[in-house]
């Protein structure tokens, strides 16, 4: 599958809202910040169906923590790509102490999409 065809979405989770960010497949390529959206199971049902529309194959990640498993098991039974990844592991730029979700989850779709963390068995 080329480069063009892949969407890396990050996602920032907390127990009301999730924060989504998209990566478009090629190197360098726009990272935007998509949106917040409530994180009840069918809000992500439908921002994931949107995301897919553009038939590109969809690779998410977002941080391991106590509001992920269902997240995990959404995403596993809708069959798309999907990276559980330990806090701990993300790098970090020194002196970046300002944390937003909106910046974690463009941060995360970025590294994503680099292939810069390392996935946690979940």
């Amino acid at each position: 599958m080329d480069q063009h065809n892949r969407l890396f979405v990050g996602l920032d989770v907390s127990k009301l809202k999730i924060s989504v960010a998209v990566a478009d497949g090629e190197r360098g390529g726009e990272v935007r910040f998509f949106g917040d959206i409530p994180s009840d199971p069918a809000s992500v049902s439908s921002i994931v169906q949107k995301l897919a529309k553009r038939g590109a194959k969809l690779h998410f990640c977002y941080e391991a923590g106590p509001t992920g498993y269902e997240l995990y098991r959404q995403l596993t039974e809708m069959g798309h790509d999907r990276v559980v990844v330990a806090p701990a592991l993300i790098p970090k730029r020194p002196g970046d102490r300002v944390k937003t979700n909106r910046r974690d989850a463009v941060s995360l779709a970025r590294l994503h999409r680099a292939g810069e963390l390392t996935a946690v068995w979940v």
